[in-house]
């Protein structure tokens, strides 16, 4: 059997970049979400950003669901 390395190493480059791309666009919508609660105490409207956080969500719904159908042979 023969291993070809730098393909082994780029897909864990792009995985890794991935995941931290998620997470960070995930912080970014609890991040969001915590605003809007500041700015609801303080009087002011929040809608702007329950959408910006409902929008981070739905890019991370997204690459979950892709993901599973990358792996799921069912769904090709």
């Amino acid at each position: 059997m023969n291993v070809k390395w730098g393909s082994l190493g780029g897909v864990a480059v792009v995985g890794f970049g991935v995941t931290v791309g998620v997470v960070v666009i995930f912080a970014l919508g609890v991040r969001a979400l915590a605003a809007r609660d500041e700015r609801k105490a303080a009087g002011s409207d929040g809608t702007a950003l329950t959408v910006g956080a409902g929008a981070c969500f739905a890019v991370c719904a997204a690459a979950v669901a892709y993901g599973l159908y990358l792996i799921i042979p069912q769904f090709h």
